[in-house]
């Protein structure tokens, strides 16, 4: 690797060229490359004094290199390093964000809800990192196939409302079989709330009558989940 240096920093143009990121990906494929490397190509270049890699170690580092948590971040909290300004930030932003939709491509493929911890993992992406409470719906016909996923609410960090009479007028017109509730806590907190429990249960009791089956009732939050049909409470 050649030793020429830049303010401080050696310059990536200088180094090996199976070692740029770019150029890595290239010839190696994207699996070669490490979470700094492919930060450092979203972020394109660094600044006078540090390379781009040099640059994306840095943040990684300050999230303590904990992608989830990068993910959270704002333009605001990415603008505070030397050598990322408002674009570079917003490209870094859409880059997760889109990850992230990546993920939540699976539940076209998900046909069909057999246990907990697949509606979790239809779930998880979309909720678990969320800095507010939302609450969803999962209709499904009669051998549990998705018809179609439902937000009912959106609410603050404390709590959201869902209207039960809004989540069995879309049953009624899906003529859906069953569905499945859920909803995150940001708090991480995966113990339901007496809130949570009345809740269930008044669903729970308005499927029986209109004949739609109350199959789970989920709590997400970033580590894992919360399922009433698991507890034996539905």
């Amino acid at each position: 690797m050649s030793t020429e240096k830049y303010e401080g920093s050696l310059k990536i143009t200088a180094w090996a060229e199976e070692d740029r990121p770019r150029e890595k990906l290239q010839l190696k494929g994207r699996g070669s490359l490490s979470e700094a490397e492919l930060l450092a190509i979203l972020l394109g270049s660094g600044s006078k004094n540090e390379t781009a890699l040099d640059l994306a170690r840095r943040i990684l580092n300050f999230w303590g290199n904990d992608l989830n948590l990068l993910a959270k971040q704002t333009i605001a909290d990415l603008t505070q390093f030397k050598g990322v300004g408002e674009a570079k930030a917003i490209g870094v932003i859409a880059a997760l964000e889109f990850g992230r939709r990546r993920q939540l491509c699976a539940v076209k493929t998900q046909k069909q809800i057999r246990s907990s911890k697949d509606a979790f993992n239809i779930f998880h992406p979309l909720l678990g990192d969320l800095p507010h409470e939302e609450f969803w719906v999962l209709y499904l016909n009669r051998s549990n196939k998705i018809i179609v996923r439902e937000r009912i609410s959106i609410g603050g960090v404390a709590g959201t409302i869902a209207d039960i009479k809004i989540i069995f007028k879309r049953a009624v017109e899906l003529l859906a079989s069953g569905i499945i509730l859920i909803h995150n806590h940001p708090s991480g907190n995966l113990k339901p709330s007496v809130a949570d429990k009345q809740l269930t249960e008044k669903v729970a009791k308005a499927g029986r009558v209109l004949e739609v089956a109350v199959l789970d009732h989920l709590v997400v939050a970033e580590s894992g989940y919360y399922s009433f049909a698991d507890e034996g409470i539905l």
